[in-house]
């Protein structure tokens, strides 16, 4: 017998699918503000997984995932139950902002607090609610503006059983770092909820490979932990891992022409780009500090010194060399 799964005090029995309107607050108008859940329970035993988007408001890629998803499953397939949250951050998500109206970053709040700021507040919420019901979650993100970042999964180091997760996920790219203080993932993690977060894309805008990846990625998790079975993906990569990643910085303010972009394979001292100031007299090259992949890189072509231009990460040589060579190979 399966037990009913509760949401802000609302029953979803076993075989149902439901969505629940969860209060998160009321604008000073009196409007209230309601996060929207989809809860697909099935009739049989298994993990319970959440998947959200647009915790950072302005990031939408998650959101269309995630109705994707959707379509593709159903309670008669589902063994356990799948949370869906396509917006989180619905105040930022109106306002196209990735912040809350109290400037604070939902994604730098958590666990959270139940008499807290607006943020802690939401973020005392969504654990409670979703994450703290669920074994495994996977969070959504793109890219802050003005960035884009090639479709990536981030997991912990050391966690064999989030590795494995992550390489059913097959993005292109597993970057295994610690997540940073006050983000979902850590303390998700920390209260023994395993977390992967995707990142893809960029901020306010729809990218078609980075909204692909993951929706076949998620499916394939689904598949890898038993809630599934029979559903064709497509776009399957063999992820590369990587223990170390960084930006790479302008040396000084001025326009950026870069030569590069993600997905692109560099070597140490290959020269990336350019940075001149508008009358072409002062001139500095950007080179490669190691050799590695680019994972993300500033879409602006205007900078000042200090930002981050690139975002590298270093790869294995031999998982390099087989890449390359499966490029060479494939048919045309």
């Amino acid at each position: 017998m399966i037990e009913p799964f509760k949401v802000a005090g609302k029953l979803v029995q076993a075989g149902e699918s439901r969505t629940i309107d969860v209060p998160m607050a009321r604008l000073y108008t009196h409007t209230e503000i309601t996060m929207p859940v989809v809860v697909i329970h099935g009739k049989k035993n298994g993990p319970r997984l959440f998947i959200c988007a647009s915790i950072h408001g302005d990031e939408i890629n998650g959101v269309e995932i995630i109705r994707r998803v959707l379509e593709n499953v159903s309670t008669k397939q589902l063994s356990g139950t799948l949370l869906a949250v396509p917006i989180v951050n619905v105040f930022g998500f109106i306002t196209h902002s990735r912040y809350l109206p109290d400037r604070r970053d939902l994604n730098r709040s958590f666990p959270g607090s139940l008499t807290g700021s607006l943020a802690a507040r939401l973020a005392h919420l969504f654990m409670r609610e979703i994450v703290l019901q669920c074994n495994y979650g996977i969070d959504l993100h793109t890219a802050a503006s003005p960035r884009t970042n090639l479709p990536q999964i981030r997991t912990t180091p050391g966690d064999e059983e989030m590795l494995r997760i992550a390489d059913a996920f097959a993005a292109p790219v597993t970057v295994l770092a610690k997540a940073p203080g006050g983000s979902l993932r850590r303390e998700a993690i920390k209260r023994g909820v395993k977390v992967l977060l995707y990142e893809a894309g960029e901020s306010a805008h729809f990218n078609s490979t980075a909204i692909e990846t993951g929706f076949n990625g998620i499916l394939r998790v689904m598949h890898h932990l038993g809630m599934v079975k029979g559903i064709r993906t497509r776009g399957r990569h063999d992820p590369l891992h990587s223990s170390r990643s960084a930006w790479i910085r302008a040396r000084q303010s001025g326009i950026l022409h870069l030569k590069v972009q993600p997905g692109d394979w560099i070597q140490k001292g290959q020269q990336l780009g350019i940075i001149s100031d508008p009358l072409g007299e002062e001139i500095k090259m950007i080179k490669a500090p190691w050799r590695g992949l680019v994972i993300g890189q500033i879409k602006e072509p205007l900078v000042y010194r200090g930002d981050a231009v690139l975002h590298l990460a270093s790869i294995d040589e031999s998982a390099q060399k087989r890449t390359l060579d499966t490029q060479q190979n494939a048919p045309t």
